[in-house]
C-alpha cells in the first residue's frame, strides 16, 4: 500500500465525460450522474482499507448529498488482474455490504481515471451544476479513523457547492492507496 495524496483542486476545470459498466449492468455517463445542484464523482476500491475505513461514512454522506441536489457515482479504477479483490463481482459484494445508493462503476481501461488525474483511493471531485471541479479534498476529517462527531468536510464544501455554485478556498487533500495501474 503506498500512501499517496490528491493534488490541489483546480478551480473550474470541466468534468470529462465517460461512459462506464455498473455493477448493475446499466451503463453511466456524466450525464446520468449529475445532479440538478452538482456531482460528486468518488474514484474508490474494495480493498484499499483507507476506503474500507470510509466507505459506510461515504454510504451516509452520498445519501445526504442527494438529499440537497447532489448526484453521486463511484468509480473503481484498479487492476483487477493484479488485485482480484477489487473484481466486478467483488465491486458488487462492497456496494451491498456498504449499502451504496449511487451507481459504482468499473473503469476496465483507466482511461477515466487518467482524464481525471485520478492518484489515489479514495479520490474526491466535486462539482457544480456547471460540472466545473468545485472540491478536491477529503471525506473527513481524520483521516482512517474519523471520530463519530469529525467535520463532515466533502458534506460541507458540496453543500455550499449546491447553494452558491462555489465551493471553499481551504481544503485537506485526500489520501489514500495509490490508484493501481497496469503496465
Amino acid at each position: 500500500m503506498a500512501l499517496t495524496r490528491t493534488q490541489v483542486c483546480n478551480f473550474g476545470w470541466k468534468a470529462p465525460d465517460f461512459a462506464l459498466k455498473g455493477i448493475d449492468g446499466k451503463t453511466y455517463s456524466l450525464k446520468n450522474a449529475r445532479g440538478p445542484k452538482g456531482t460528486l464523482i468518488a474514484f474508490i476500491c474494495n480493498h484499499c482499507p483507507y476506503v474500507q475505513a470510509i466507505a459506510d461514512r461515504l454510504s451516509e454522506e452520498a445519501r445526504a448529498l442527494q438529499a440537497i441536489g447532489i448526484g453521486v457515482i463511484a468509480i473503481m479504477p484498479n487492476d483487477t488482474d493484479s488485485y482480484p479483490e477489487d473484481s466486478f463481482d467483488n465491486m458488487k459484494l462492497f456496494a451491498k455490504k456498504h449499502d451504496f445508493t449511487f451507481p459504482y462503476v468499473i473503469d476496465e481501461t483507466q482511461g477515466v481515471a487518467r482524464a481525471y488525474d485520478a492518484v489515489c483511493t479514495p479520490d474526491f471531485y466535486g462539482f457544480n451544476a456547471d460540472n466545473e471541479l468545485q472540491y478536491r479534498g477529503r471525506l473527513l476529517e481524520g483521516g482512517m479513523r474519523p471520530a463519530k462527531d469529525a467535520r463532515r468536510e466533502l458534506y460541507d464544501a458540496m453543500k455550499l457547492v449546491a447553494e452558491t455554485g462555489h465551493g471553499p478556498i481551504e481544503q485537506t487533500p485526500a489520501m489514500g492507496c495509490s490508484i493501481k495501474w497496469r503496465d
